[in-house]
């Protein structure tokens, strides 16, 4: 599962990892993303152009839903089936994006309480995390863009405090994933993958990043002891 994350990193950051058209997008760092809202999102450029940043509405409407309250329970998608699933399989051949990242929050079981902690790369880069996008459109043509994260079965690290963890990829398959004109799901599966466990670690941080309203710098620091 991946019900919260962080984007902390600059623009100038974004563009230089994820290689991004220069031109002004909207994006401003996330201490507590969570579904619901409007987030970041990265888009494989057309005709080997520039990837593209934009904002999705993190919660999958797929085009073909009734109505756009399927968003709540889509907020994640397990990789081992998404090209086995009738809401997945076409996304994942032609609507995949990256949403950029530098940590992700998870629950911790201890005794009787939960206590958050922050996972991110050891050493406290900028990562990927594989996603599939969707546009729905309303009766009156208005348009709703939304992406679902991938998941995948957590790796040791994670697997001590949840059995699933986001997909993220390493730097030099970002640009598969990205690649609208693969869309062979031999090239694309293989990538979907346990980040490796020795090259992550987690700490705890205050349980007010619980709250979805909560959006301050401070959601990052390490718990006080």
């Amino acid at each position: 599962m991946c019900g919260r994350y962080t984007v902390t990193v600059s623009f100038e950051e974004l563009v230089l990892h994820f290689m991004l058209d220069r031109r002004p997008a909207p994006y401003q760092p996330r201490y507590n993303a969570a579904p619901g809202q409007w987030i970041p999102a990265i888009i494989g450029g057309t005709g080997g152009g520039a990837n593209r940043l934009g904002e999705l509405r993190w919660g999958l409407v797929p085009s073909w839903a009734q109505d756009d309250k399927s968003g709540a329970r889509m907020m994640n998608a397990r990789a081992e089936t998404a090209a086995e699933k009738p809401a997945f399989r076409s996304l994942l051949n032609r609507k995949r994006c990256l949403i950029p990242a530098d940590g992700f929050y998870e629950w911790k079981r201890i005794g009787s309480q939960k206590q958050p902690v922050r996972f991110v790369l050891a050493d406290g880069g900028l990562f990927g995390m594989a996603a599939l996008y969707d546009t729905w459109l309303a009766e009156d043509g208005a348009k709703l863009h939304t992406c679902t994260i991938l998941t995948i079965a957590a790796n040791e690290l994670v697997a001590e405090v949840h059995e699933r963890m986001p997909v993220i990829l390493p730097r030099e398959q970002e640009s598969l994933w990205l690649n609208r004109i693969v869309q062979d799901e031999r090239e694309l599966l293989p990538v979907l993958q346990p980040y490796p466990a020795e090259r992550m670690r987690y700490y705890e941080v205050d349980p007010k990043v619980g709250r979805v309203s909560y959006n301050e710098p401070d959601c990052i620091d390490p718990l006080a002891l």
